[in-house]
């Protein structure tokens, strides 16, 4: 998985060079940020999980905020942050809808989103922000609550596959050994 992920993302040279991000300096280039060991990636996927969730374009940068603090790998945080797109965007809301509602005791109804239309694209942003704050305490409460459950879930499963990964590593060189 190492050497998958690793031939996959830019590297810090390729950033160091890039007319945008020079202005950062040494931030980004911390080498924490772009080592990938076992801690490292899954700080990473609980992080993009986590922010996947915030609404809008605020995903990427949430996530690269929280990598710069908890020293997690930028490149696999920023790319697991699109697990969220516009075919999976809907069912995660309301994922998130009815787990807010169940912890809340709420007995609210999803309402269905109001008719989108390109020739009034102000009215339809006014409209859909007004469905956003009708949806109210239960999506309040569960967005958060999913992005913590999958950020843990994510956390673990990386953890458990990068020891698993090590184990029948451990075991092949053995089994070598042994033949040798």
């Amino acid at each position: 998985m190492r050497r998958f992920l690793k031939h996959r993302l830019p590297s810090p040279e390729s950033l160091r060079q890039h007319r945008w991000l020079r202005m950062l300096g040494n931030t980004l280039l911390h080498p924490s940020l772009w080592h990938l060991n076992r801690h490292s990636a899954a700080s990473a996927v609980a992080i993009g999980l986590f922010c996947g969730l915030i609404p809008g374009p605020l995903q990427m940068f949430g996530a690269a905020i929280a990598c710069l603090i908890k020293r997690a790998n930028l490149p696999l945080a920023l790319l697991v942050t699109l697990y969220t797109n516009p075919l999976t965007i809907v069912p995660l809301y309301l994922l998130a809808f009815g787990l807010g509602a169940f912890v809340t005791g709420s007995d609210a109804r999803f309402v269905a989103p109001p008719p989108f239309s390109w020739d009034s694209l102000g009215e339809a942003a006014s409209n859909y922000w007004d469905w956003l704050l009708t949806l109210g305490k239960p999506l309040a409460v569960g967005l958060p609550l999913l992005a913590g459950l999958l950020a843990l879930t994510g956390y673990v499963a990386v953890k458990a596959a990068w020891r698993m990964y090590l184990v029948r590593e451990w075991h092949r060189r053995a089994t070598r050994r042994k033949r040798d």
